[in-house]
C-alpha cells in the first residue's frame, strides 16, 4: 500500500465522519428518533468528537456551533488531504 492510498482512505474517513456530523444535527430536530437504536449508534459514535467542542464553544440561546465547526474542519481537512497528494 502506498502513501496516496493512506491518504485518500484518510479523508475518505474523515468526510463520512463529516457526513455522520450533518445526519446527527438534521435528527436533532426530531427528538423521538432517539429511541431508535441505529440513531443512538449515530449519537454514540459522533459524541467523542462533538463533545470536547461543546465544551470550547458554548452553544448560542439554541444554536449549538459546535457541530457545524466541526463539519467545517472535518471537510477543510479532507480537502487538504486530497490537495497534497
Amino acid at each position: 500500500m502506498d502513501a496516496r492510498t493512506i491518504v485518500v482512505g484518510i479523508a475518505w474517513v474523515l468526510q463520512a465522519v463529516a457526513w455522520m456530523l450533518i445526519a446527527r444535527a438534521l435528527v436533532s430536530w426530531f427528538p423521538d428518533l432517539r429511541r431508535y437504536q441505529v440513531v443512538q449508534l449515530l449519537f454514540d459514535l459522533t459524541d467523542p468528537i462533538i463533545q470536547p467542542l461543546r465544551k470550547l464553544i458554548p452553544p448560542i440561546g439554541m444554536l449549538d456551533l459546535s457541530v457545524m465547526i466541526a463539519v467545517f474542519g472535518l471537510f477543510a481537512l479532507s480537502n487538504a488531504l486530497l490537495a497534497s497528494v
